[in-house]
Order: C-alpha cells, then sequence, then structure tokens
C-alpha cells in the first residue's frame, strides 16, 4: 500500500515591527481629562517585628498592638535563647527588611527593646527598657482610628537640643512611620505619635486627631522607653552612648529587698534595747515620798522640815565657797605685783 502525502498549510508569519520608544503625544488634549499623575511606592521602608522566647502576655499583647499600628511590618516566630543577636541580620536580609523591633523578655517579668537600622548591619542600634506597658485592649479609651492609615509624629523639642535624641529622632522616623502608597496602608492621616523626654525617660502616646484645632483622644498602647545603650552597629558594634543613670530592674529589686531586711533588723534592735533599759522599779526618788509612809504626821512635818532646812545650806554654801575662792585669787594677783615690783627696784640699784 502506499503511503499518502498531506501537504501542510503554510502559516502567513506575523513581521515584527520595531516598538517606538517615544510614541507621539496627542496633537491636542481636552481640558476635561484629568493628568495622570505618576504615584508610586517609593519609600521601601519594611520593619521586621518579632519577640524572642521568655516574654510575658502582656509583652506580647504589647508586641500585636504596635503590629496592629505599622502595616509596614513583617512578621516572624519567636527566636529561640541560643540564638546570638547578630543572627537578626539574616532574618532581615531573607524578609527584605531594612529595620528591626526585636522584644526581650528577661525573668517574665523585665522587658526590652532592640530597633535598629539593618541594611548592610551597619546599624545604628539602641536597647530600651519598657516600663509602665498598657495595651489597647487594657486600657479600654475613647480615641479609635482606621486600621492601616498614616500617622503623624511629634517629638518634644529636646530632641533637637541632646545629640542622642537626635540619633533616636531619625531612627523612630525611620521604623514608625508608614510609607506613602504602601499597598497595606490607607490614605488617610488620623492619629499621631507623640515622643516626650521627660525624667532621662521618652514616653509614648498614640492620639487619635479629632478636630483640626487640636482636639485628641487617645487610642492606646502607651508605654515608656528607657534607653539603656546605643551601638554603632546593628545588634553588634562598641556603645557609642549610655545612660549614666540607668539602674537594672534586677538592682533595683535588690536594693528594696535590702532596705526591708534593714526594717526588720533596725525593729529587732529596738526590742533588744528596750528589754536592757527596762526599769525595775516603777518609781525612784520622789519629792516628798515621806507623806506616803503610814507614819505619825507630826514626825512626818519635822523631817520635812529638816530637808527644808539641808537644802537652804546646801544652796548657801556653793555662793560662801565661790566668794571666798574669788578673794584668793585676788590676793594671789596682788601679791604677785608687789614681787614684781620688788625685783625692778633690786635690779635698777643694782644698775
Amino acid at each position: 500500500m502506499g503511503r499518502k502525502f498531506i501537504k501542510k498549510k503554510k502559516v502567513d508569519q506575523l513581521e515584527i515591527v520595531p516598538l517606538d520608544e517615544n510614541p507621539p503625544l496627542p496633537s491636542q488634549r481636552p481640558s476635561d481629562d484629568v493628568v495622570p499623575k505618576k504615584e508610586k511606592w517609593i519609600n521601601k521602608q519594611r520593619v521586621l517585628v518579632f519577640a524572642a522566647r521568655g516574654i510575658s502576655h502582656r509583652d506580647r499583647h504589647l508586641m500585636r498592638d504596635i503590629k496592629t499600628l505599622m502595616p509596614h511590618h513583617r512578621p516572624e516566630s519567636k527566636m529561640e535563647r541560643s540564638k546570638t543577636l547578630a543572627v537578626v541580620n539574616e532574618m532581615c536580609e531573607m524578609k527584605h527588611c531594612n529595620k528591626a523591633m526585636l522584644f526581650e523578655g528577661r525573668r517574665k517579668r523585665d522587658l526590652y527593646m532592640w530597633v535598629s537600622n539593618t541594611v548592610g548591619a551597619t546599624g545604628p542600634s539602641a536597647k530600651f527598657l519598657i516600663e509602665n506597658i498598657h495595651t489597647m485592649a487594657e486600657l479600654k479609651l475613647t480615641g479609635n482610628c482606621l486600621r492601616g492609615s498614616r500617622p503623624l509624629l511629634s517629638f518634644d523639642a529636646k530632641f533637637d537640643e541632646l545629640p542622642h535624641l537626635k540619633l533616636l529622632k531619625e531612627l523612630f522616623v525611620q521604623t514608625f512611620s508608614v510609607p506613602n502608597h504602601h499597598p497595606k496602608s490607607q490614605p488617610f492621616i488620623d492619629h499621631v505619635y507623640t515622643f516626650t523626654y521627660l525624667d532621662n525617660r521618652i514616653w509614648f502616646r498614640n492620639f487619635q486627631i479629632l478636630s483640626e484645632d487640636g482636639g485628641l483622644s487617645e487610642v492606646g498602647p502607651r508605654y515608656v522607653m528607657n534607653p539603656v545603650k546605643i551601638f554603632d552597629g546593628s545588634f553588634t558594634g562598641k556603645a557609642i552612648w549610655e545612660n549614666p543613670d540607668y539602674v537594672s530592674p534586677s538592682k533595683q529589686r535588690q536594693m528594696l529587698k535590702k532596705a526591708a531586711k534593714d526594717r526588720y533588723v533596725n525593729r529587732v534592735e529596738q526590742k533588744v534595747q528596750q528589754e536592757a533599759t527596762r526599769p525595775i522599779k516603777a518609781y525612784e526618788g520622789l519629792d516628798n515620798e515621806e507623806l506616803f509612809d503610814d507614819e505619825d504626821p507630826l514626825k512626818t512635818a519635822k523631817l520635812l522640815a529638816l530637808k527644808a532646812k539641808k537644802q537652804l545650806e546646801q544652796k548657801k554654801t556653793p555662793k560662801a565657797a565661790l566668794t571666798k575662792k574669788i578673794k584668793d585669787k585676788q590676793m594671789e594677783a596682788v601679791k604677785q605685783v608687789i614681787e614684781q615690783r620688788k625685783a625692778r627696784v633690786k635690779r635698777v640699784k643694782k644698775v
């Protein structure tokens, strides 16, 4: 049997026309058309917000509140304690983050927060002790704001005076500010973050903007940052600033225990001293105690008269003795003057 040869149809090939890089603009544009704006997400700030193992439930709720306020954050699971802080730079590089916020707990009591610039591990990074934590669920405040809206950042005047506060201000601006045209953000500004420097600490508050004339209502959370150290690298490097007034919380608790112990020791010492100095008799040496004896009233009257005479004599004798001593001293002084004059006269005769 012979094979049947089927002729294939030739497909017309499309001509490749070179694309003009600069297409010509239309000769006329109606005035009603809106000019297209070039809206692009330029600021690519991403913050890695996570915690190390060992934080308490309140610290975890605070971290959750901060995540809700920052739509440009990236989550991460808890970091093991066995890892060093230098691993955070690699974690940020894998998550494409250029800022990091790490919460580190100690003894289920104390919370430390690290804020760092992790671009190339160049830093700087700052360590804070978080105090007076109040979460949004705990406070039940009246303020409210849109989820993912962009905030205003308000800083105290001290942030433009002290050099270490200038550095922290720039770090907070790059970390807490939501980038413009972020995909997860809302195009509204309805709340403000306030950073106030008082008592060598930074006080953080979040307020809702009620009106344009300055009406505010607190949203939460609220906490106080006590700066400990500032490093020149990201979680590494040498300390370029250290807080001289910082006292660790464990040291404070140790001082309180020592003060309580001293109070107990003082109380015991007072009891011992009271027992040692307690008088044996109820009273001793009262005036005219003979009146209380069960004797004849005439005898008691005579005894009182004798006592009165003795007291008068005791009062008189010291004055007489003093006058006698004064007279004796005066006589001795006169004798000395006479002897000196006689000695001078003898010297003159010899000459």
